[in-house]
């Protein structure tokens, strides 16, 4: 490895030990998956378009992702509102849609929480909504993902006020 890229990671693991030890006041450390490339749009064969945020015409920012996320759940009759998916976004991500967490029991098990709602793979997998990404980083796919578990579990995103 190049030694400017050793000195990035050794820098990155500093600053994660830091966090870690000094404590960051919030519920899930979420650090962005280093190396991470944009979120794919592709789609399985026979699959309707992606639904992202700049294809239905939202802006591709926290606002634009939840007002797109809530035109698929509406489509698809998943419960939640603006409020809810926001007030859970802030707490699990603090809005950075490649946020993962490496050090609570999902990633001591090698499934870490990934995303702007902090779901993991199978949960992503079980609770995808068609015409979304398949990619677990997508904001749009995340958001709409975790708020159809959220709605199956706890009726819907509104009802969940702690990890979840």
């Amino acid at each position: 490895m190049p030694a400017k890229g050793q000195h990035h990671r050794f820098r990155m693991s500093r600053v994660v030990r830091a966090l870690a030890v000094t404590g960051t006041g919030a519920a899930v450390l979420a650090v962005p998956l280093l190396g991470a490339t944009s979120a794919s749009a592709a789609t399985p064969a026979g699959e309707a378009t992606v639904r992202t945020a700049t294809g239905i015409g939202y802006p591709n920012n926290l606002d634009g992702w939840i007002r797109a996320s809530l035109e698929v759940m509406r489509k698809n009759g998943i419960p939640g509102t603006y409020n809810g998916i926001h007030r859970n976004v802030m707490r699990e991500s603090s809005g950075n849609p490649r946020a993962i967490n490496l050090w609570d029991s999902n990633a001591a098990k090698g499934i870490p929480s990934k995303g702007l709602l902090q779901v993991i793979d199978p949960t992503f997998r079980a609770y995808h909504v068609p015409g979304t990404s398949y990619d677990i980083y997508d904001p749009v796919a995340n958001i709409t993902a975790a708020c159809n578990y959220a709605a199956k579990r706890y009726g819907s995103i509104d009802n969940v006020s702690g990890a979840y």
